[in-house]
């Protein structure tokens, strides 16, 4: 199985861990949210993303894959924690160093993202580059929060 397969399949089971596994460790990520996330950032942004994450759908398809990059559409379904049901529309496109991925930028309609997890707030300012910036900063906050990126007393790096 190929590392998108592989990535995918994990992402459908919620496996973080073998997520994250599937990321060089020179890896960066990028998508509306996140810009050039670090491979340690990534690990800890899945494990974000997917905790507490229990009725989560997903569905992708492969459009390109060969030993150096792949582009995939997929489909998520969730329910937010604040009880919102998400329907997230994305392409990621990838480059692999050593079979694992080295690059991943995602892509998907911020706007209607919004919409479906912030309700009035993202209708009316989802379209804004201040709410996305708000977004960004508070997912920042969270991922350096996160035991992986914690320093040996505990700080954060």
């Amino acid at each position: 199985m190929g590392p998108i397969r592989t990535f995918f399949t994990a992402f459908a089971e919620r496996d973080w861990t073998l997520m994250g596994a599937c990321y060089h460790d020179g890896a960066r990520f990028n998508d509306r949210i996140f810009h050039q996330l670090e491979a340690r950032e990534v690990r800890a942004m899945w494990r974000l993303r997917l905790n507490g994450v229990e009725d989560l759908r997903l569905a992708f398809l492969v459009l390109e894959e060969n030993a150096g990059s792949g582009r995939v559409r997929w489909n998520a379904w969730y329910t937010t924690n604040g009880g919102r049901r998400v329907h997230d529309r994305v392409t990621s496109t990838f480059a692999f160093k050593d079979g694992l991925i080295l690059r991943q930028d995602d892509q998907f309609d911020f706007w209607r993202w919004s919409r479906q997890v912030l309700g009035l707030n993202g209708l009316l300012l989802g379209w804004t580059t201040w709410l996305r910036d708000e977004v960004r900063k508070g997912a920042m906050v969270r991922i350096r929060k996160s035991p992986e990126l914690a320093g040996p007393q505990g700080t954060t790096f």
